[in-house]
C-alpha cells in the first residue's frame, strides 16, 4: 500500500524534447511532507513489528487545486482522499485514471448517485454511518452496474456531537447489516476522526481497535481482513504529528489507513465570507 515504494514517478510528455515542469513552491513542499510522512510510517511500522506495505497513506486533498494534487501524483502517491461530492467529482476527471480515490465525509443520499457514476475510479466510501445510506449505496452500486464497492462504518469514537458516525455499540450491528444485507457492498473495516483535543485521541483510536476486535468477533473474520481507518480533523493534524508519535500510535493499534491532509498540503483554503 506504500505508494512511494511501489510505484515510479510518471510523465506524460512526447518523446523527443521533455520539458521539465514547472512545480511550485506549495508543490515542493508537498512532495517533501509527503516523502516525510512515509520514512515516519515506514519507521513506525518497523518499531510495531508490521509490513510498511500493509499501511496505505490517504492524502486528504480537500480544498486543494487539481495542479497541487497532480504534482503530488506525479511523485508516487496514488491514494487520495475528498470530503465534499461536489469536490471530488470536478476534481476526478482532470486526474490520471489510476487514481484510487477514498470518500471520507458525511454522505447523504441524494449524493450518493452522482458520487457513484461520477467518479469510476473510486476505490472506498469510508463513511458509512447508518443503514439508510449503505442501503442507498448498495442499491445505486447495483443499479449503475459497477463492481462492488468497498465500505468502511465511521464510527464516533470521541462522542461529539459535531463528528458523525455510529457510537461504538452500534458498529456491530451497522457492519453486519452492510456484511448481510447490502451484497454490492464490501465490508471492509471501521473509521474514526480523532478529537479536536489530540491528548484524547490515543484512546479515540484505542476504541476503534477495540470495536474492530467485536465487529470480527461477530462476524468471524479475522482481523486482518477488518481494515482500520485513522485520521485527525485537518486544523490539529501537524499538533498531532508534532506533539507525539503519531504514526506508530496508530500502526501499533492495527491502522490500514493512515489520512494525511494538511500536513502534506498546507493549511486548507476555505472561501472568504462576504
Amino acid at each position: 500500500m506504500n505508494d512511494l515504494e511501489n510505484k515510479d514517478t510518471h510523465t506524460n510528455e512526447p518523446s523527443g524534447h521533455v520539458a521539465e515542469p514547472v512545480m511550485s513552491a506549495a508543490a515542493m513542499d508537498g512532495v517533501a511532507a509527503l516523502r516525510s510522512v512515509f520514512q515516519r510510517v515506514n519507521k513506525a511500522a518497523e518499531k510495531a513489528g508490521r509490513a510498511s506495505d500493509r499501511i496505505r497513506v490517504v492524502a486528504v486533498s480537500k480544498t486543494k487545486p487539481v495542479s497541487l494534487i497532480r504534482q503530488v501524483y506525479d511523485a508516487g502517491q496514488r491514494s487520495f482522499g475528498e470530503n465534499y461530492v461536489q469536490e471530488i467529482i470536478e476534481k476526478a476527471p482532470q486526474l490520471p485514471e489510476d487514481i484510487e480515490w477514498h470518500f471520507i465525509g458525511n454522505l447523504q443520499s441524494n449524493k450518493v448517485k452522482p458520487l457513484l457514476t461520477g467518479v469510476p475510479n473510486l476505490v472506498m466510501v469510508e463513511s458509512v454511518d447508518d443503514e439508510k445510506i449503505a442501503n442507498m449505496l448498495d442499491r445505486v452500486v447495483g443499479n449503475i452496474g459497477r463492481k462492488p464497492l468497498k465500505v468502511l462504518v465511521q464510527v464516533n469514537t470521541s462522542g461529539e456531537e459535531s463528528k458523525f458516525g455510529v457510537e461504538p455499540c452500534g458498529c456491530v450491528g451497522l457492519a453486519k447489516h452492510v456484511k448481510e444485507a447490502c451484497s454490492n457492498l464490501e465490508f471492509s473495516g471501521l473509521m474514526t476522526i480523532g478529537m479536536a483535543d489530540y491528548t484524547s485521541t490515543p484512546e479515540n483510536f484505542k476504541m476503534l481497535a477495540k470495536c474492530r476486535s467485536e465487529v470480527c468477533e461477530a462476524l468471524g473474520i479475522p482481523e486482518e481482513q477488518c481494515e482500520l481507518s485513522m485520521g485527525m480533523s485537518g486544523d490539529f493534524e501537524l499538533a498531532v504529528i508534532l506533539s507525539l508519535d503519531f504514526f506508530y500510535m496508530q500502526i501499533e493499534l492495527g491502522s490500514t489507513n493512515v489520512r494525511i491532509g494538511s500536513t502534506i498540503f498546507g493549511a486548507r483554503e476555505y472561501p472568504k465570507k462576504k
